[in-house]
């Protein structure tokens, strides 16, 4: 039997309770989503330091792609973010504390801000496993594998290594340098210094920085130089373990 006060073109509102609870879902579906993707596919990252100068400037936020190093190959000439592989830098605890880096720490965590850890560094890989990295031919350029690499995305200035080295990167590693040679700590640095001998092993990889994507005004992708695509693969007896 109608209720001859209702108006039958009207619709019921929904109760307080119940919108509160599809907002919830809503926000909680899109957390998890986030989380998802932050842990399996995409990460943002923000530059500290000058290291990569000047493809990548201090505070430029790099996205990185985890699914194509976990997949598939790493390749030379690619920008790499991974882990510190051996005291590589030393953590300095910020000034930030409380419920501002409580914050800040779970907005990283889902993804909403860009990771600026200590413990992840961003680099060039020069080498991949069973190359030999020499510097510095008599033109005073790094050669892999005997070819001599023309690189045009270093620091204006700078020289491709001011450090002799030879070296064979080992299966499962990589050698890694900075675009701004000058004032890069890599592999030539921990050469010497660090257990691995400078090697990254591909397993710390965080993933392939791949598009700049902050400041707005220097948005760009961040692809392989043409210069790697003449370097020969290693002799297939560098690569044995």
């Amino acid at each position: 039997m109608t209720d001859p006060g209702a108006d039958e073109g009207s619709v019921a509102r929904p109760r307080r309770g119940s919108l509160l609870r599809e907002t919830l879902v809503v926000v909680v579906g899109a957390l998890l989503v986030a989380i998802v993707v932050r842990t399996f596919f995409f990460q943002a990252f923000y530059i500290p330091s000058a290291s990569m100068e000047n493809t990548l400037l201090v505070g430029d936020r790099v996205l990185v792609s985890k699914l194509s190093t976990r997949i598939g190959e790493i390749d030379r000439g690619e920008v790499v973010v991974f882990r510190d592989p051996a005291d590589w830098v030393t953590v300095l605890s910020g000034s930030d504390s409380g419920f501002g880096a409580t914050l800040r720490g779970a907005l990283t965590f889902i993804g909403l801000l860009p990771s600026d850890s200590g413990d992840d560094l961003v680099k060039r890989v020069i080498g991949v496993g069973g190359d030999r990295v020499v510097c510095c031919d008599e033109s005073g350029r790094i050669t892999v594998n005997g070819q001599p690499l023309a690189e045009d995305y270093l620091y204006p200035g700078d020289v491709p290594s001011d450090t002799p080295f030879d070296v064979t990167v080992p299966p499962g590693s990589l050698w890694v340098m900075g675009d701004h040679r000058s004032v890069s700590q890599d592999s030539r640095f921990h050469e010497s210094v660090a257990a691995g001998g400078g090697m990254v092993p591909e397993d710390a990889v965080v993933g392939r920085a791949f598009v700049r994507i902050w400041p707005l005004d220097r948005f760009a992708g961040l692809g392989v130089p043409k210069t790697f695509e003449s370097v020969p693969d290693p002799a297939p007896a560098a690569l044995a373990p």
